[in-house]
């Protein structure tokens, strides 16, 4: 499970103002975050827009961040959603060759209880060839995932790897982690709060940052686990303002406006999402260009 410790990168899609993929810009920014650090990549989640693309649209990004990745890292790939027979169907249709593990958010809009998500994920880990990772992000569920049901599900199934803690609740991340089997992984799951999680016993993060700035936050999250706080926090504050205006509108519109003044990728999006406000923007650009020169 080392190989998922550290900074794991949730890659955005890059679009043309047709709203088309843009794989170009993809294949680059997959090149950058990989040369400057990252432990691994995760693609097709939330920053990934995921829901606003077609089958064939992820099948393809997943074929080309295959080919891209040229097992350089592993490959994360997003498999969620709130119909469990259709994910199954999924997971047995698809090729892992490639593929490290399966990132699998808990079942929203239904609301499902604590029987009902863990025998969905049940039914996701004994169809699945690779390690599932429990997506915990009640913001966007609204559902919460227990403690016990993790736990139960961690205990209960070989290849459930690990959790993306995005609760954003620390008493529930620490009895997570002080109960959990040894080789279970925490990840945070939000970037802000990845040195407290890391702090109390988290292995690493799934970072949105990292898709602008992989290097700066590989090494925040490098010196967290080596128990190096103070050189850590330093690096962490110079990237702190930036992460408090992206992210106060959202996900992605903050990181793909950041990646967008960078000149990496055009500030395109598919409805619902939208981009950020003019005020915003210009604030981001003025911190950009205080980080970058």
């Amino acid at each position: 499970m080392n190989k998922f410790k550290g900074t794991g990168v949730a890659m955005v899609t890059p679009f043309r103002k047709d709203e088309s993929i843009d794989f170009t810009s993809l294949g680059k920014l997959i090149n950058f975050v990989i040369n400057n650090g990252v432990n691994y990549i995760v693609t097709l989640g939330t920053t990934s827009e995921s829901v606003t693309l077609s089958t064939d649209e992820k099948n393809a990004i997943i074929d080309f961040m295959i080919e891209t990745i040229d097992n350089r890292v592993p490959l994360v790939v997003g498999m969620g959603g709130n119909n469990t027979q259709e994910i199954v169907d999924k997971i047995r249709k698809r090729n892992f060759d490639g593929i490290s593990a399966i990132l699998s958010v808990c079942p929203y809009y239904n609301k499902p209880s604590q029987k009902g998500v863990y025998l969905h994920y049940k039914e996701i880990s004994e169809a699945c060839p690779v390690g599932v990772i429990i997506y915990n992000i009640k913001s966007r569920t609204g559902v919460n995932i227990s403690t016990d049901t993790i736990l139960k599900i961690a205990s209960d199934f070989k290849n459930a790897i690990g959790v993306k803690e995005a609760s954003l609740d620390v008493v529930q991340s620490m009895q997570i982690i002080s109960q959990k089997p040894k080789d279970f992984l925490v990840l945070c799951g939000d970037d802000q709060y990845s040195l407290p999680l890391i702090s109390i016993g988290a292995e690493g993060v799934i970072s949105v940052t990292a898709n602008a700035y992989p290097a700066e936050f590989t090494e925040i999250i490098k010196m967290a686990l080596s128990n190096n706080f103070t050189k850590s926090k330093e690096h962490y504050y110079k990237l702190f303002e930036l992460m408090e205006v992206m992210f106060s509108e959202g996900n992605p519109s903050g990181i793909k406006a950041v990646l967008s003044i960078k000149n990496m990728i055009s500030n395109q999006f598919r409805l619902p999402i939208t981009p950020v406000t003019r005020s915003a923007y210009i604030k981001l650009h003025d911190i950009v260009n205080k980080l970058d020169n």
